[in-house]
């Protein structure tokens, strides 16, 4: 599934904003190696060399459209495509970041484990993913795709990602291989100005599966149906706009 990073970056303040959250609760002062994992267009790189100086930070993304877009927002730092489900650093590193990416990967604890093997004494892990499956934008893409004439592609196989164990499976097995492992949620919710652009903002994410599997002849039709329960599900508040509830789950391993 290709990304597209102009999409993307429509909400880049929204979307940027658990980064710094999370980065805000890594107790490292100084780092002499730093990677950006699953960088997309390099957002969350930026904070993570605004804090350790660019020449400690890499990123990495399997992405080629997201690295471009990463290479020329920031041309001095060193970008790699690589893929995080086999990818493990060449030598111990003192952060490995990662925002909104591991959702992607149903067996992401045990690629947790393996990365905390890849971390020098000191170091950290510190994650952060999206855990809103059970919000009406992402319950309304399964309606949606059970509804109109494209019902035959999901019926055949499932797009939905799968959903996160609860928090005290990530502490259970990181905790092995960590002197301390804080794991938390916090819930944001972000003044959108209509249903549309709750659209907009998945469309750069969670709903893109959805729409490549309904296929480009149903494109438009998927969306439209899409937009109309949106509309009903996000009622308007008082100055007209539609808040957007997106929680997500935060955690930071210290290794021993």
């Amino acid at each position: 599934m290709a990304w597209s990073a102009s999409q993307y970056v429509k909400f880049e303040d929204e979307r940027t904003r658990p980064a710094r959250d999370l980065l805000a609760q890594v107790p490292l002062d100084s780092v002499n190696h730093a990677v950006d994992l699953g960088c997309g267009p390099g957002n969350s790189t930026e904070l993570i060399i605004d804090r350790y100086g660019a020449e400690s930070v890499s990123g990495l993304d399997s992405d080629v459209n997201m690295l471009e877009a990463a290479r020329r927002r920031l041309p001095g730092t060193a970008f790699v495509e690589a893929d995080l489900a086999t990818w493990h650093p060449a030598e111990p590193v003192d952060l490995l970041f990662a925002n909104a990416v591991f959702q992607w990967l149903p067996n992401h604890i045990d690629i947790f484990e393996r990365l905390m093997d890849g971390l020098a004494p000191g170091g950290v892990l510190a994650v952060q993913m999206p855990d809103n499956l059970t919000e009406p934008t992402h319950l309304l893409m399964e309606e949606t795709g059970h509804a109109g004439p494209w019902t035959t592609a999901f019926e055949t196989r499932s797009v939905r990602r799968t959903p996160l164990p609860p928090p005290a499976t990530y502490y259970s097995r990181l905790i092995g291989k960590a002197a301390r492992v804080d794991v938390w949620h916090t819930a944001y919710n972000h003044p959108m100005a209509d249903a549309a652009a709750i659209v907009e903002w998945v469309k750069g994410t969670g709903l893109r599966p959805y729409l490549d599997h309904a296929g480009e002849d149903h494109r438009e039709a998927f969306l439209a149906d899409y937009v109309a329960r949106v509309e009903k599900a996000y009622p308007k508040m008082a100055d007209g706009r539609v808040l957007l509830r997106f929680p997500r789950i935060f955690m930071v391993a210290v290794k021993g």
